[in-house]
């Protein structure tokens, strides 16, 4: 894991909500997790734009930032699955607003983008 040079400004909380969601694919995840657990290979065919290493690299941040939580089942096969946490779901009107703002401005931004 990468470790920073210098430290995070932790008196700014928008610095600290883009460190724990600031990336192109992490709100995509967290909205994935929002109604019940999957399994890697169900979050990688539902954000399927994302490379699968992008996708894994941004859901260990996550998980080390406490968003969501692994489940590994003992079982043969093994497999894992991954859920959001209480401080996980705190995010989801974050999510909802981002949603809520890119749907309003869909048209304008259609052209620009």
């Amino acid at each position: 894991m990468y470790k920073r040079k210098t430290p995070l400004d932790l008196s700014c909380g928008i610095r600290i909500t883009m460190e724990v969601m600031g990336s192109k694919w992490k709100p995509c995840l967290i909205d994935a997790l929002r109604d019940e657990p999957k399994r890697p290979s169900q979050l990688h065919k539902e954000i399927s734009e994302a490379t699968s290493r992008v996708l894994d690299h941004d859901i260990r941040e996550l998980e080390i930032h406490g968003i969501v939580k692994k489940k590994i089942f003992a079982e043969l096969p093994p497999h894992s699955e991954y859920s959001l946490t209480e401080l996980g779901k705190s995010l989801l009107p974050i999510i909802d607003s981002m949603e809520e703002w890119g749907e309003k401005h869909r048209g304008i931004l259609e052209d620009i983008i």
